[in-house]
């Protein structure tokens, strides 16, 4: 009961601290926050297809950077533009690009899935790149954060940090909500399945490739929220944020966290961040902070090591205890 109960106590507690937390926290912090949480929802949309597909994508940072793109495109220089019809063209945008995509990817499997997904963002990569498009390396600036108005009352106004915060916050906790609800659906159990046995549920009269597209356009769009979101915090989009090593960054996050475990992306997006924060500060490692990687890499093998099935593995060490005393007292062996 304990090993089921106590990441449903962890989600409300840490919902709970973070609606409390900019309420003591300054500024960076609060901005430091929301970052996380962008990066938490990119992580979720990705363990949709890693995870519960089993479907390992190192092209997924393409929806993420499309619909960052989309916002900057169509913004406004000199006013902000409307939050619902910019947040839904982007996703629109990031989703699209996923149908085209996943139609191609989706009848390879195993490697040659891997490098295809790679391959095509970085086509998508190159197109921003290499023309006038995406403004090439110079980047494109967004000077005003997306709102929603309504006869002229502002209801959602972005430019302040701590509403932008709250707006990401309810973001994450439905994105978390949303897919709870999809994985537990008929399509959720339909896809475990195809991750057990791929062979066995195409006998089964499944049709495999549709379920897999739509896991791939879900996982697009989701990706495609956290770039807009990305965009409307930093102001500014470059074609980097399509690269390899920005898909390569939220797999490892994926892994840090726990794939398959919905809390686990989360963690391992908070975690991840948080790391990076503390090694590439100067203030904490002095000189050695420009060698964050090295200390970053050496830490997530040794966390990898100690908790193979990721972060999410600490909430279980308390339920296997339970379990083992429990065995332990009416007599059985303890294997």
């Amino acid at each position: 009961m304990a090993n089921l109960s106590l990441p449903r106590i962890a989600l409300f507690l840490g919902a709970a601290l973070l609606a409390a937390f900019p309420l003591t926290g300054a500024t960076f912090y609060i901005q430091l926050g929301a970052k996380i949480m962008i990066m938490a929802i990119f992580a979720l949309s990705l363990d949709l297809l890693v995870g519960h597909t089993g479907l390992v994508s190192l092209g997924h940072a393409a929806y993420f950077g499309v619909a960052a793109y989309v916002l900057a495109l169509i913004s406004p220089k000199y006013e902000p533009p409307s939050l619902w019809l910019s947040l839904l063209v982007a996703i629109a945008a990031a989703a699209a690009a996923a149908f085209v995509i996943g139609f191609f990817v989706l009848r390879t499997s195993g490697v040659y899935f891997i490098m295809v997904t790679l391959a095509f963002a970085q086509m998508l990569y190159s197109v921003f790149h290499d023309t006038k498009l995406g403004g090439g390396s110079d980047r494109i600036y967004i000077y005003l954060r997306p709102e929603l108005t309504v006869a002229g009352f502002k209801l959602i106004d972005l430019e302040n940090s701590l509403r932008f915060y709250y707006f990401v916050l309810a973001l994450m906790l439905g994105v978390y909500a949303l897919l709870i609800k999809v994985l537990h659906a008929p399509f959720g159990r339909a896809l475990a399945g195809i991750k057990a046995n791929e062979t066995r549920m195409r006998c089964l009269g499944y049709p495999v490739f549709s379920y897999k597209l739509g896991a791939f356009v879900l996982a697009g769009a989701l990706a495609g929220l956290a770039g807009y979101l990305a965009a409307c915090q930093f102001g500014i989009v470059n074609p980097e944020i399509l690269a390899w090593h920005q898909s390569g960054v939220v797999l490892m996050m994926v892994i840090l966290g726990g794939m398959g475990k919905l809390h686990g992306p989360v963690l391992g997006a908070f975690a991840y961040v948080l790391l990076q924060e503390i090694f590439s500060a100067p203030a904490i490692l002095g000189a050695y902070a420009k060698h964050w990687q090295l200390a970053m890499g050496s830490l997530i093998v040794l966390i990898v090591l100690v908790l193979p099935h990721g972060l999410a593995d600490l909430f279980e060490l308390p339920g296997r205890f339970f379990q083992r005393k429990g065995r332990n007292i009416s007599g059985h062996r303890n294997d």
